[in-house]
């Protein structure tokens, strides 16, 4: 299933500065209530609450290829996350990788995300 994303900059640079941040290895996460949560509800077919979503992979981390196969990790980490627990929704969240997450496999990046939204209390168990 595709991620609701956060597309404006000011939410990013929001969730930086407002958000709530828990940073393992791999991953730094930074977490901030919706504003527009429920109106996204409104208008998601089923009537669900939803978290969006953000990445963040810097230049400092390797070329695009590099940045784009991290992107990809990150993702599948998030949908292996909420695949075993459930995430509380309403939510902007801000993925941001770290240099280990370049080269660490999808499950490797899911244990340190699982415990970073642990941190943030983020996960329903």
């Amino acid at each position: 299933m595709k991620f609701r994303a956060i597309c404006e900059n000011h939410l990013y640079a929001k969730a930086y500065s407002k958000g709530k941040r828990a940073v393992t290895r791999s991953v730094a996460v930074y977490v901030l209530p919706d504003y527009l949560a429920e109106r996204l509800r409104r208008a998601h077919p089923a009537r669900l609450r939803v978290n969006r979503i953000g990445l963040t992979v810097t230049k400092k981390l390797g070329g695009a290829v590099v940045r784009n196969r991290t992107k990809r990790v990150l993702r599948e980490a998030y949908r292996a996350v909420e695949k075993s627990a459930r995430i509380k929704t309403g939510f902007l969240v801000v993925l941001a990788a770290r240099e280990p997450a370049t080269h660490l496999k999808s499950n490797e990046v899911a244990r340190d995300l699982r415990a970073a939204l642990d941190k943030l209390g983020l996960l329903l168990l």
